[in-house]
């Protein structure tokens, strides 16, 4: 395997990130290692009827990165492009995404090797609940907690819980989160992410010193994070000149008009193709444009070493998992870039999933602005917190918030292993 790639393995850059934040800590080897590694990657092969009669197998996973900070948590995404070290850096995330914010998770990740499109909602559902069949022992509300991600969404969660209930032989609601609200699911869940990210776009524009009102900025990746992203900044008075989704990008020196392109979106089957008030410009160009947001809310490793160097943005918040590599950190630090990291940027689903899950296991159900009111604490919280952690170790808020996060769960570890060490004594 080349340089080249393994650079750009998602996992290598959590890895990278991980041992910058470790050596600033001090942490032991031993404790080093077993931070870094999964506590358990799960590998499942099953077969469903597809709705011609064949039979068709497939390869799912399920990665349990750490539980030190409570059950673990992390979506499944279908995905033809899914595989063990995707998953495992996602898991990693997740780990260090509840720790950040405080949450009371372990980070956890799954995924089934498939595209969605090609199959019918009842192949879904099959292949659903044989996944969910295959891990019924790795899942609990106490155990490992999934959500929605890439490719799944509320039908599937509701899917998974009913097996779930099913093979327990009573309701469980708080096996997983992402659910439809007839089904125990949260208020605000859907655009949680989303919302998150606007929050955190907006405490970074304060700390610029630049007003809502006059900021510009570009988002990669018009699904769910990018949409609800884009839609709250227009409503706090960004102006958004440029959008894109894996069918086209668009650019509008005037603004965006995003309400308009929501409509334009759902009308056209989910996707931006051909939308007729902008000019339509390269995927990568969008990356590249004078804004002073940059969202990058698609995919993992799309600013590397190659176009680190020619970002214009004063700002990059990193809507989607990992979109900056390790390689392009020091580049976009020279630069004077200031990159809000993922663990923190993107917590807001995380974040709303924990409510979902409390929600659940009290049996209670929150207003929409108890949640939104709850959400905006915790991350202006977070944000604060990163920051000041970046001034203490003249670090980036990357590494600062990675810092927070191997500090959090590293002292907690150090604890649960002192205590199963400990020698038990029994009364008389």
């Amino acid at each position: 395997m080349s340089s080249e790639i393994i650079k750009h393995n998602p996992f290598q850059s959590m890895i990278d990130r991980f041992n910058i934040a470790a050596d600033i800590l001090k942490l032991d080897d031993s404790l080093r290692q077993k931070l870094q590694r999964p506590e358990k990657q799960i590998t499942v092969n099953f077969s469903i009827t597809l709705d011609n009669g064949n039979v068709q197998n497939f390869e799912g996973y399920r990665v349990i990165h750490n539980t030190a900070l409570g059950p673990s948590k992390g979506g499944i995404r279908y995905d033809t492009a899914v595989n063990l070290d995707e998953v495992k850096a996602l898991a990693a995330w997740m780990t260090w995404k509840s720790a950040v914010t405080g949450i009371p998770f372990g980070g956890a990740k799954g995924g089934i090797i498939c595209d969605p499109r090609n199959h019918s909602k009842t192949e879904l559902e099959k292949i659903t609940r044989a996944y969910t069949k295959a891990l019924a022992d790795i899942f609990g509300p106490e155990k490992d907690v999934p959500a929605p991600d890439m490719g799944t969404g509320p039908d599937e969660m509701g899917w998974l819980m009913d097996e779930f209930s099913l093979l327990h032989g009573r309701p469980i609601h708080a096996v997983v989160t992402g659910k439809h609200l007839h089904s125990g699911g949260s208020l605000g869940r859907v655009e949680a992410t989303g919302r998150g990210v606007s929050i955190i776009s907006l405490l970074a524009l304060e700390k610029l010193k630049i007003r809502p009102a006059r900021a510009t900025a570009a988002i990669q990746g018009f699904g769910n994070v990018g949409l609800h992203s884009a839609l709250f900044l227009y409503e706090k008075g960004v102006k958004i000149v440029a959008v894109s989704d894996v069918s086209e990008a668009f650019y509008n020196p005037n603004g965006i008009n995003i309400p308009e392109l929501i409509l334009y979106y759902n009308l056209n089957n989910k996707t931006i193709k051909g939308y007729p008030n902008s000019v339509a410009i390269k995927h990568e160009d969008l990356l590249l444009l004078e804004v002073d947001v940059l969202i990058p809310a698609a995919k993992e490793d799309v600013i590397t070493q190659k176009n680190a160097g020619d970002i214009q943005a004063r700002i990059i918040i990193e809507g989607a998992n990992g979109p900056v590599a390790s390689d392009a950190d020091q580049i976009l630090h020279d630069k004077n870039i200031l990159v809000v990291p993922d663990i923190l940027a993107n917590a807001g689903g995380v974040t709303v999933s924990y409510f979902e899950w409390l929600q659940n296991s009290l049996l209670e159900s929150w207003r929409i602005h108890q949640i939104n009111k709850r959400l905006e604490d915790i991350l202006e919280k977070g944000f604060d917190t990163v920051f000041r952690v970046a001034v203490k170790h003249n670090v980036t808020p990357r590494i600062a918030a990675y810092i927070i996060a191997l500090k959090k769960v590293a002292e907690t570890q150090s604890v649960k292993e002192v205590a199963l060490e400990a020698p038990q004594y029994k009364q008389n």
